[in-house]
């Protein structure tokens, strides 16, 4: 079990708390699926929406007491030492890659918290194909996933 997700387990049993399940996403999430650490460079976390809009200064105070400081207000980026978590909404799931976020798996593993199939993943990281953005900021690193998926779905 990676450092990375330790503290995913940490944050989600605290986000549990005040009713949130979260869901593990990007590299991380991915990692735990396919039993491959592909070097996630923060803990990408999707929560609901409102509680980065109406409720934010709340939720953003409740991340902070975990001792986590803002970095990033537009990427919804947080770190403390060298760990980085990032929180983007689940509802987008279902426009950006047609995922239906309301039927992901829950794991319950200490806490609950909401896990995609490789096939959502695959469905994602396509999508972020298009993203002019991740392509040029991530390196090609979505296309090096999109064959570890394929390879891990046959």
């Amino acid at each position: 079990m990676t450092e990375k997700y330790k503290e995913f387990i940490k944050i989600a049993k605290e986000l549990n708390a005040i009713d949130i399940i979260p869901v593990l996403y990007g590299s991380l999430g991915l990692s735990m699926i396919v039993n491959q650490d592909l070097k996630p460079e923060d803990i990408d976390i999707l929560i609901p929406k409102r509680f980065l809009k109406q409720d934010w200064n709340i939720f953003k105070s409740f991340i902070e007491k975990l001792g986590y400081k803002l970095i990033d207000l537009h990427e919804h980026e947080f770190q403390k030492n060298n760990i980085k978590i990032a929180f983007a909404d689940e509802e987008d799931l279902l426009p950006y890659a047609n995922i239906d976020y309301t039927k992901l798996e829950v794991v319950s593993s200490n806490c609950k918290y909401k896990q995609l199939k490789l096939e959502d993943f695959l469905k994602s990281y396509t999508s972020s194909l298009k993203d002019g953005y991740r392509q040029t900021k991530k390196n090609n690193k979505d296309k090096i996933k999109i064959k570890i998926i394929k390879e891990n779905i046959k």
